[in-house]
């Protein structure tokens, strides 16, 4: 949970510029669109974090569902306790009010958290943004206390699970390394060519091995190792997103009738090659080859071990 500490910011200083963080421009659609700009120009506050990192740690906490609350009474997008908000939420749209639900407010606050962090360990040793992330989950007292990241499982795991679901918000700089895991996902999938499609299938005996779109996609990677969430929208976070004209076979491939937000992402397909997928498309059918250019393809994901591994369970 995000428990922001008092760090004021006018979010007004944000309109020219401000803030130190790397340039680093959001995947095609990862954030929905009505929070795009919040997360690009805010997550730009401080060298320590950028635009990728704010948003996995937004989708890590909610989801991007500003109406999230948990079972420890954490609020909003970014996952405020009320008792911490109370005191230390910041108005970051200048409209003189403070509400945790609202996104304008929560999503200013994240990143001002963040940069507090930073403040507090940034004399010492180590890259500023791991600090960050440890002090974040363990406290600045142990990053400081070890001279770094500190030696706690899962700390360690928090800050290499953001690390790589980072990547995953992150437009590519450049071509994106092949999965190892493609051709054995793809042999899967080509082993259920003809199956008659079941929603919410996952391919068990009681179903009689029918599987929905996301089910396919999931067990075609579970069976080389690699596990995926079920639902399609979260299986787009599994990796970096290549672009269509650098696709390759065993790409997972995503279609939506808003092409501003992979949350509202409805469909998946494994690429096979010569602009095909194999899927499961819809009741009725059959799982079967389908071309990919249609109006509603919306990008493509290239599954990584480490992107799925860093995937939260429930969001």
């Amino acid at each position: 949970m995000l428990l922001a500490v008092g760090v004021y910011v006018v979010a007004g200083n944000l309109a020219g510029g401000v803030g130190g963080g790397a340039a680093k421009a959001l995947a095609k659609g990862a954030v929905p669109a009505a929070y795009q700009q919040l997360v690009q120009t805010w997550g730009n506050l401080c060298p320590a974090i950028n635009p990728a990192l704010l948003a996995a740690q937004l989708y890590q906490e909610s989801g991007f569902n500003p109406k999230a609350q948990s079972h420890a009474a954490a609020q909003g997008i970014a996952q405020f306790i009320p008792g911490t908000w109370a005191t230390h939420g910041v108005d970051g749209d200048g409209d003189g009010d403070r509400d945790v639900w609202d996104p304008s407010d929560a999503i200013p606050s994240a990143a001002t958290y963040d940069c507090a962090l930073a403040g507090y360990v940034k004399d010492v040793p180590g890259n500023p943004t791991e600090n960050m992330l440890a002090s974040y989950n363990a406290g600045a007292y142990a990053v400081i206390k070890y001279n770094g990241v500190p030696p706690y499982k899962e700390t360690q795991n928090y800050v290499q699970r953001i690390l790589s679901l980072e990547k995953s918000f992150a437009a590519p700089v450049g071509r994106v390394d092949p999965s190892k895991q493609a051709a054995g996902a793809i042999a899967y999938a080509q082993k259920k060519l003809g199956t008659l499609y079941l929603w919410g299938g996952n391919g068990t005996a009681d179903q009689g091995g029918r599987f929905d779109c996301s089910g396919l996609t999931k067990a075609a990677y579970e069976s080389v190792g690699t596990t995926l969430p079920r639902v399609a929208n979260d299986q787009y976070n599994a990796g970096p997103h290549p672009a269509r004209d650098e696709l390759l076979p065993g790409d997972l491939v995503f279609f939506s009738d808003d092409l501003t937000d992979s949350r509202a992402i409805r469909h998946v397909g494994i690429y096979v090659g010569g602009g095909y997928m194999i899927n499961a498309p819809r009741p009725g059918a059959v799982i079967r080859f389908d071309p990919i250019d249609t109006p509603d393809y919306f990008g493509a994901t290239r599954v990584t071990e480490d992107g799925a591994k860093a995937l939260p369970t429930t969001v």
